[in-house]
This record gives structure tokens, C-alpha cells and sequence, in this order.
């Protein structure tokens, strides 16, 4: 039943919204780069961090990790959190060049489980980043949960608010088809719903999947 349930809405999102084509980048490393700096940000302040690191020639793994914290803390400050997130990048680039000599190639060949257990022992970066960078950079179908996936399915009934990142997680891959595309689609779909109806002051009325929605509109 939740299996019919969720495809019905993705299908009603992706007809709603169109293909996402998520994640906008132009390399795997620039995914990385954009998934640590999404932190606590909106989108718009990272595209702007990206594109003076462009800009610097600095979107790429051994330019990035010549530069310093101080000089990175600089370059990122339109991200919000600047001096965390300039070493959590610079821990990221230590991972990098000890476990795959500093190349993104190494990490598509790695193990799926294995490479996020090793993104969850760097400092800085959680269980929503690691999936991110899983599915995105590294093309393996590894759900994503963000606070966005949490307000929806819990108004919409389908998720306990006190269940943990992992049993959200393992209910959506046991009630998904394992298929990478998806798994992108689905994810950014569902941001989409929320950033414009599924808000903190919801607007039911309009919503697209109103009509499978637990919550009474007001």
C-alpha cells in the first residue's frame, strides 16, 4: 500500500513540476563542494559561493586544498557558518587524497555502503550530506531525508515526527523501486513541494497531492 501510495506521488509531483534534473553541478566534486555548503543555507547563497570558486579555479580537489582555512573561510562567506564549513571541506579533501589519492574516480568505484560509512567518520558531515553526496556525486540510490521529506510526510500522515533518520530512510527504500533516477527526482520534488505549498504556513488548498494528505485543510 505505501509502495502505490508514494509512486502516486511522485508521479503526481513530476507531472506538477516537471523533471528537476537535480544535482545542478557540472562535475562530481562540485556536487560535494554544493552538498557541504547547502548546510543551514539556501540554495541561492552556495550558487554564489560556486561561482567564485569558479571563478578562483578552485572547483577542482588540489587547487581547493592548496588555499588555506582563513583564505577559504573568505571565498565561502556567502554560505552562512564560513569557518565550519571551510574544515569540514578541508577534512572532506584529507579523506579525499588519503583514501582515494585525491580523485572523484575512486570514489565511484567504492562500495556504496562502504563510501558512506567513510563520509560519516569525517568531521562535519551528517547522514542528510553523506546520502547526498551517495546518490549525487557518486550515483548510487541512497535516499535522502532533509527537514523538507520530514514536514511533508509527517502532515501527510505517512511518518511518525519522532521517527529517527535511518527509519526514514529504510521506509523509503523498502517502499521505492531501487532506481537511481527516482531517487534524485523524488528528492527534489519534494523540496519543491515544500518550498511552495507544503510551507510553515502550509497552503493546502492549492497543494498537488492535497487529495492524499491526512492533514485538514484550515
Amino acid at each position: 500500500m505505501e509502495n502505490k501510495k508514494l509512486l502516486e506521488i511522485y508521479d503526481i509531483l513530476l507531472k506538477h513540476f516537471g523533471a528537476q534534473e537535480w544535482w545542478p553541478a557540472r562535475t562530481r566534486f562540485e556536487v560535494v563542494i554544493g552538498a557541504i555548503l547547502t548546510q543551514n543555507t539556501n540554495w541561492k547563497n552556495v550558487e554564489k559561493v560556486i561561482e567564485k570558486l569558479k571563478e578562483r579555479n578552485l572547483l577542482e580537489p588540489e587547487g581547493l586544498r592548496k588555499i588555506s582555512e582563513t583564505e577559504l573561510c573568505e571565498i565561502i562567506r556567502p554560505a552562512g557558518y564560513y569557518n565550519q564549513k571551510a574544515k569540514k571541506l578541508h577534512k572532506f579533501l584529507e579523506f579525499l587524497f588519503r583514501e582515494y589519492g585525491g580523485s572523484m574516480d575512486g570514489i565511484i568505484n567504492a562500495d556504496r555502503d562502504t563510501l558512506r560509512a567513510q563520509l560519516l567518520d569525517i568531521w562535519g558531515i551528517g547522514e542528510e550530506t553523506a546520502d547526498a553526496i551517495v546518490l549525487y556525486a557518486d550515483d548510487k540510490t541512497s535516499f535522502v531525508i532533509d527537514a523538507y521529506t520530514r514536514r511533508v510526510f509527517t502532515r501527510m500522515g505517512t511518518l511518525d515526527g519522532i521517527m529517527t533518520y535511518g527509519e526514514i530512510k529504510d521506509f523509503f527504500e523498502k517502499n521505492l523501486p531501487d532506481d537511481l533516477e527516482l531517487y534524485k527526482e523524488f528528492h527534489a520534488l519534494i523540496d519543491e513541494l515544500a518550498k511552495n505549498y507544503c510551507t510553515a504556513k502550509p497552503r493546502c488548498d492549492a497543494c498537488p497531492v492535497r487529495g492524499l494528505c491526512a492533514r485538514k485543510i484550515d
